[in-house]
């Protein structure tokens, strides 16, 4: 399995400034790198709530924080429902909380979960497996017009109509490379970048529901904040990075009607350094935005 590194490691560190004493939420806590990081700097005694929808995920961080002893604590579920995870587990308030919405290295290199066009497997991608809806059953039975939409939507994919049309004549598809290879005929190839890849991303995001969740996790979390704390997102596309930007700056802003609630300390989004970039290609794509509690 390969080893999944967290991307900006760094200025997450630097955003959250994990303190002794502090209590903290990670919301996606994948594989547990950063949630590592924060319990390291938080010593002797931060707490850390790690949530994450893959049970997989979840078994790898037990056992990358097992050193921590009492200090975190690892929970099945969606940072959808992060205040109600935080109030019952004890975590509430918090002096931080931490949404990676990436990809694991471990869920990309996994041809059983379906995420990748690059190994075949089934049409899975699901974070959650015990979630009833695949993206095959969408491949394979969505109306052509509605899977048109729904790769236009997500995926930001101009050319979704063409695809839609060559999906839907070559059902059923199985296989991750099959789809890939059907879109690919049908849009052909250019460049280096993989013709399905949008496709890819919008099954994915629909299958997850991805987008909704992502809007109301951050409502939650500037929920459970305590005057001070901080809010640090990473997106990895323009659908996920508009939300967080829009509901920064909305919540950020004086209206006549309300004082804003968060400020803003990231008025562009962080991105990784040239080292980072050459070192892990995944943090090419990835930006980061923090926010902070008002009283």
């Amino acid at each position: 399995m390969k080893r999944h590194e967290p991307v900006l490691w760094n200025e997450v560190m630097a955003a959250l400034s994990p303190r002794s004493g502090g209590t903290y939420v990670d919301g996606t806590v994948g594989c547990g790198g950063h949630a590592r990081g924060i319990l390291e700097q938080s010593s002797p005694d931060g707490r850390l709530l790690g949530i994450d929808r893959d049970r997989q995920a979840l078994e790898v961080a037990r056992e990358v924080l097992e050193g921590f002893g009492s200090r975190f604590t690892l929970v099945h579920g969606t940072f959808g429902r992060l205040g109600d995870l935080a109030r019952s587990h004890g975590y509430y308030p918090a002096d931080g909380v931490l949404l990676d919405l990436g990809l694991s290295s471990m869920q990309l290199s996994a041809p059983e979960r379906g995420f990748s066009f690059q190994l075949e497997g089934p049409l899975d991608m699901r974070f959650d497996t015990g979630s009833e809806v695949t993206a095959g059953d969408l491949v394979n039975n969505l109306p052509e017009g509605e899977l048109a939409d729904l790769i236009y939507q997500f995926g930001e994919e101009r050319r979704s109509r063409r695809i839609a049309r060559a999906i839907v004549r070559s059902r059923p598809i199985q296989t991750t490379t099959e789809l890939a290879s059907v879109v690919e005929r049908a849009v052909g190839r250019r460049g280096r970048l993989s013709p399905s890849t949008k496709t890819f991303q919008a099954l994915r995001i629909a299958v997850n529901d991805e987008l909704d969740v992502l809007a109301q996790g951050l409502t939650e979390a500037e929920g459970v904040l305590s005057p001070g704390g901080r809010l640090a997102v990473i997106a990895f596309h323009s659908l996920e990075d508009r939300i967080v930007k829009q509901y920064f700056r909305e919540r950020s802003t004086v209206k006549p009607e309300a004082r804003p609630s968060l400020r803003l300390l990231t008025r562009k989004p962080i991105q990784a350094s040239a080292e980072e970039r050459e070192a892990n290609p995944r943090s090419r794509s990835a930006k980061l935005r923090v926010a902070e509690k008002l009283g």
